[in-house]
């Protein structure tokens, strides 16, 4: 009989991005409550024994990493040089499609109260939010989502983890927006929010 723990480190393991729990699910023939359960356990495995992986939860998808401990090693090793940090547009930018997706740049544009196509193209350029769909209006713009990129650079399982946003009422726009902004500098500032050191995890330059 087939060790559904091995199972899952082995698949994710080879897969070397994140894994539908479902997809695991219908492989191992198991339920899906159940590879969350022993995904779970092993992270803790790994987490108390020291060892250089982990395996994140990203919504419903699971992803094993290096532990974020070992990433200076990891950098030198392969001679990564550190990736910029994001400007305060871009994590304004960040911080409004994490609050308020599915989003149209025109939405951004509003709240930001000035033209947000560069820091929109840089954001999805390093995997942090994605086009998922069009909105069903004249022109047909394109709406915008965070990705799993963006869960591990918070640190978070889900959207629903991240800081309580604040009251928007007043029409201040992103003035509203400091305090979940500044949540997102301080990530930035400890070295999570970056182009290829996210959590401990290698990201295509």
């Amino acid at each position: 009989m087939i060790d559904i723990s091995s199972a899952i480190e082995a698949i994710l393991f080879a897969a070397g991005e994140s894994v539908p729990a479902a997809r695991l699910s219908l492989v191992l023939d198991t339920d899906e409550k159940e590879i969350l359960r022993v995904a779970e356990e092993l992270s803790e495995k790994y987490s108390r024994e020291q060892r250089g992986m982990r395996i994140l939860r990203l919504g419903d998808k699971l992803q094993m990493c290096s532990a974020p401990e070992y990433a200076p090693f990891i950098a030198k090793t392969l001679e990564q040089r550190k990736p910029p940090m994001l400007s305060q547009p871009a994590l304004e930018t960040l911080a409004i499609v994490a609050y308020f997706q599915p989003v149209t740049r025109a939405y951004i544009d509003q709240v930001r109260g000035v033209d947000s196509a560069y820091t929109v193209s840089v954001l999805a350029e390093r995997g942090l939010i994605e086009v998922c769909g069009r909105l069903d209006v004249p022109g047909r713009p394109s709406i915008f989502r965070t990705t799993d990129a963006f869960l591990r650079t918070m640190g978070i399982s889900e959207l629903s983890q991240l800081p309580p946003l604040p009251d928007m009422s007043g029409g201040e726009g992103a003035e509203k927006l400091q305090s979940a902004i500044d949540e997102l500098q301080n990530a930035a500032n400890q070295g999570q929010i970056s182009i290829s050191e996210i959590t401990g995890c290698a990201a295509e330059e």
